[in-house]
């Protein structure tokens, strides 16, 4: 497990020299320090990838809504993880990091590892006693913010932030993401809630089960952040249009998201080998009636033998191609190879 939350002011260093104004003013300091000490922390875990157009527009619009977190007892910190991007997010996030190292952390990936790597680092490196994913396309609504932390206040572990409408979202992918959560849930004796999205909350308590006890390479975190259990509730929200940019999802990458996220709550595919088995021996049940009773012989004609066999033989290939899926899942494990690889960190003592 990662441990990089920093201790703060050691006060068993004397304070030595200088006049009785700034010994005073060093002395609030000191004070304001120890409040913030006191004070609760939410760390906000933004993952970015080639967000030039819209990262400092999201900072300017949720940093406010967050600095009135300390009306409710919390302080906060942004956690951006630059996702191996290749426009200038990375040097734009340092500009941001340097103009406001007290609430901004930074964190290099060396090349893109993806959404869900970036969010395990987010994880990792996060010291809040409330962890809040979300995106940088302004699409998770910052307002939330005072509703989340008054969730934590209540006694809440995990908050999943349930999207009622996608404005950006065409009719094709909203109709995609309510079938996918149904066949999921259909498979899987796990029941995740329709339309969670990556933005949800979890205490410092689950963000420690989280990083000992799920480190998959193949991993669908808000997936696991609906299994760890624990008091959860949910909010509704409804998506607002990107800032800048445009989604980088493409079809087949949501594809293999929905496969990675079957493979890993759900064994049921592996049992499709049975049930084609069960329907075959069934089908044949039915032809050796149809012979008895007609006393015809076999069905004629080339057409009904050509069907059969491109049947089975489809049924056959397609379990294969299951089991293929994970193997390579076990694959993945077996090489275990590192989620992430940092290049560099910034504003990390």
């Amino acid at each position: 497990m990662i441990n990089v939350c920093a201790a703060g002011f050691d006060p068993a260093v004397p304070v030595t020299g200088g006049n009785p104004q700034s010994v005073g003013e060093f002395a609030g300091e000191i004070l304001n320090r120890k409040d913030k000490e006191e004070m609760k922390k939410l760390s906000i875990v933004i993952s970015a990838y080639n967000e030039e157009a819209g990262i400092r527009t999201f900072y300017e619009t949720t940093k406010p809504i967050a600095e009135k977190l300390y009306d409710k007892g919390w302080d906060y910190e942004f956690v951006f993880v630059n996702d191996g991007s290749s426009d200038r997010t990375g040097e734009i996030l340092s500009e941001i990091a340097s103009g406001d190292p007290e609430h901004v952390r930074a964190i290099y990936f060396s090349r893109n590892f993806g959404h869900e790597a970036a969010m395990i680092a987010g994880l990792d490196y996060a010291c809040g006693d409330g962890l809040l994913f979300m995106d940088a396309d302004l699409q998770h609504p910052p307002r939330y913010m005072a509703d989340i932390v008054e969730r934590f206040e209540e006694g809440y572990q995990v908050v999943s932030m349930v999207r009622t409408k996608n404005k950006s979202a065409g009719l094709l992918k909203n109709i995609t993401s309510g079938g996918f959560y149904w066949v999921i849930n259909k498979m899987s004796s796990i029941h995740l809630e329709p339309n969670a999205s990556d933005f949800f909350a979890i205490s410092s308590k689950v963000q420690k089960v989280l990083q000992k006890n799920y480190r998959e390479k193949v991993r669908f975190l808000r997936g696991y952040v609906q299994n760890v259990g624990f008091k959860k509730t949910t909010i509704e929200y409804e998506a607002a249009e990107r800032v800048a940019g445009s989604s980088h999802y493409s079809i087949k990458k949501l594809f293999h998201f929905a496969m990675n996220t079957i493979m890993c709550f759900s064994n049921m595919p592996l049992k499709l080998g049975i049930f084609a088995g069960m329907f075959s021996a069934f089908l044949g049940l039915l032809v050796l009636v149809y012979t008895l009773v007609t006393r015809q012989g076999a069905p004629s004609g080339y057409a009904t033998i050509v069907v059969l066999n491109c049947f089975m033989f489809s049924v056959l290939f397609f379990v294969i191609g299951i089991i293929g899926e994970y193997i390579s899942v076990l694959f993945e494990e077996m090489k275990d190879r590192p989620l992430y690889i940092v290049e560099d960190l910034q504003n990390f003592e």
